[in-house]
């Protein structure tokens, strides 16, 4: 039995957690600032690691509570995101992590926040089994700052697919959503201000669907232009594109259009490379339409689909400890006594 400390401070969120064997959550603690930045429109960094150095040891040691650990030297060993993200905040996180591993004698692991998320596929819950230990493996990442196509040969083995060109899709979210006055942060409030939407008043571009190239890439930069191209024409007409009716028929258009996209290359990569499961993971896999849409697609392709549980989709710390278990199976925790630690705020996946 391996129970891993894992903290996670890559962006606005400071989040804790105690998982054992890489599967069972024991604790996950999140301190969420995004009423914080929501004047801001976004995360302003300078705020997010000032946020993070205030509420780090609070968290920590409510997850270590919860968990009903008493000292952190029975643990099995401490994991931390040491990149990509946010420079300032990983800090604040990374630094923690060494100096409760130093003070404990524990082993620390760095993991990578991109193959956290993927391993955020991995955890049980109540009403989600997690994944499981059959190759190869699809999967996408989307987030606010990542969009990419993975195939995962194996734990730890991954192969890069395709990327976006431009913005990731969460960025366009937001954008999207600063555009039509509809608040921060853009995903959840395009999802509801979609909700209930039947017209197909207007009709947005389906990025790179071609094959070619860019058969597995994604670009979201010219559909957040065509949103805006087509808010400046509604205006030059007359029409109002932030009045609430046509702000949602807007959202909802540029929600199919993004969550189409992302479906349709999933799907084409999965059966190019016979894969046995489909995983999507990261903050905008909490999106229900592109769940409904992956779920309906990959049941036509009767492939077996594991999306995280809405808590796991978003930043937190069962994901990092997770990857942290999954990354030491073949190593061992002994291999991660060095504490000379380091962020690295563009780190990628280790792909090949």
């Amino acid at each position: 039995m391996t129970r891993i400390l894992a903290i996670e401070t890559s962006c606005d969120e400071t989040a804790a957690a105690v998982v054992q064997d890489g599967r069972r959550i024991l604790s996950n603690r999140v301190a969420s600032q995004i009423a914080m930045h929501r004047r801001f429109g976004g995360v302003f960094p300078e705020v997010a690691s000032r946020q993070h150095v205030l509420a780090i040891q609070t968290v920590v040691g409510d997850a270590l509570a919860e968990a009903g650990v008493d000292r952190v030297a029975d643990l099995g060993a401490i994991a931390v995101t040491h990149g990509p993200g946010l420079a300032g905040s990983l800090l604040v996180g990374v630094n923690a992590a060494k100096g409760l591993a130093f003070a404990s004698g524990r082993p620390l692991i760095p993991v990578n926040h991109l193959e956290g998320h993927i391993y955020s596929n991995w955890v049980d819950t109540a009403d989600n089994p997690g994944a499981v230990d059959e190759f190869p493996v699809l999967v996408l990442i989307v987030s606010g700052g990542h969009t990419q196509l993975v195939l995962m040969t194996g734990h730890g083995e991954y192969r890069l697919l395709g990327r976006t060109l431009d913005d990731a899709a969460g960025e366009a979210f937001d954008k999207v959503a600063r555009l039509l006055e509809l608040g921060y942060p853009g995903g959840p409030a395009i999802q509801k201000a979609s909700a209930g939407v039947t017209t197909g008043r207007f009709s947005l571009p389906r990025p790179l669907m071609q094959r070619g190239e860019h058969r597995f890439n994604f670009s979201y930069s010219g559909l957040k232009t065509a949103v805006l191209n087509l808010t400046r024409q509604l205006e030059k007409e007359g029409i109002d594109p932030r009045e609430p009716t046509t702000a949602a028929e807007i959202a909802a258009e540029f929600q199919a259009a993004a969550v189409e996209v992302l479906v349709e290359k999933t799907a084409d990569a999965s059966q190019e490379y016979n894969a046995r499961q489909v995983c999507i993971c990261g903050g905008v896999s909490a999106n229900r339409a592109l769940r409904v849409a992956a779920q309906v697609r990959c049941a036509e392709l009767g492939i077996p689909l594991h999306i995280p549980a809405f808590p796991l989709c978003t930043d937190n710390a069962a994901m990092i400890g997770a990857a942290a278990f999954f990354r030491q199976q073949g190593v061992g925790l002994a291999a991660f006594r060095n504490l000379g630690v380091d962020v690295h705020a563009s780190l990628p996946l280790p792909t090949h």
